[in-house]
């Protein structure tokens, strides 16, 4: 990314929020929460990362150096769940790389497959609502009033690119094909906006780009990690990211050290 004379920035989600539901009670969510329980329909701490990420932004309106109006957001496995909700809670996000973010991020709920909803209840369950909780009994996810891809529409008319490793390699439990059938979901609301959709329905082999629509997904060959796809990825940011004055050398050669 330095070499093409982009800027980036690391924001550490757990230093607003714990990653544990011991920290309920502390971080942002206890700050709001005056240091007493949440409540059901209070947030969880996907939503307290994705206001974190945006605290960032806030940020970087501020410095001249940065082009706010391009900044976009990346995260993997859970904090792609993070940055997917951040995207789509946060407009100024100009563009979103969700790597393998699995059940709660880019997978549909309606899918016996991979990561489910007892899992996220029965383990993480602190990362959403309280309210959530209830779709793991008595009611199930056909009784959710939504699913994956409305989530993933909510960044519209803005570019998402959708990751996942293979299943073979260990990401299965991430469910690629889920999280594929919700980026096609989202393409409605793409085309609504006259944006392009990923052009299939057709759920495709590993290594397949789709990257010609404003929603992009690849599959790569790997396990679960983001690498394999950053160039794939940087390659279909250019697109939106990049100027006219991108094609210059954008830093000089350090001078040498004299002996």
């Amino acid at each position: 990314m330095l070499a093409k004379g982009w800027g980036y920035a690391e924001y550490i989600p757990t230093s607003v929020q714990a990653d544990n539901g011991d920290g309920l009670t502390q971080g942002i969510i206890g700050l709001v929460n005056t240091g007493q329980p949440r409540k059901l329909d209070d947030w969880g701490v996907l939503r307290a990362w994705a206001w974190g990420a945006s605290r960032a932004l806030d940020y970087f309106e501020s410095d001249k150096a940065v082009d706010a109006k391009r900044v976009g957001i990346d995260g993997h496995s859970r904090y792609g769940k993070a940055a997917l909700v951040a995207i789509a809670y946060d407009p100024r996000f100009a563009i979103g790389y969700i790597s393998s973010s699995g059940e709660s991020g880019a997978k549909l709920y309606r899918r016996n497959y991979g990561e489910q909803i007892g899992n996220i209840a029965g383990g993480e369950y602190y990362w959403m609502a309280g309210n959530f909780l209830k779709y793991d009994g008595p009611l199930t996810e056909n009784d959710l009033p939504i699913d994956a891809h409305e989530l993933i529409a909510l960044a519209a008319p803005r570019p998402v690119f959708i990751s996942a490793g293979s299943a073979e390699k260990g990401d299965g439990w991430v469910d690629p094909k889920g999280m594929f059938l919700a980026a096609v979901g989202a393409g409605p609301v793409y085309r609504l906006l006259s944006k392009k959709d990923l052009g299939t329905s057709d759920f495709p082999p590993l290594e397949t780009t789709l990257i010609d629509g404003d929603i992009a997904f690849r599959q790569h060959s790997g396990g679960h990690t983001p690498g394999p796809n950053w160039p794939t990825f940087l390659k279909f940011a250019e697109r939106y990211l990049a100027t006219p004055d991108d094609s210059k050398p954008q830093f000089q050669n350090p001078a040498r050290t004299r002996n």
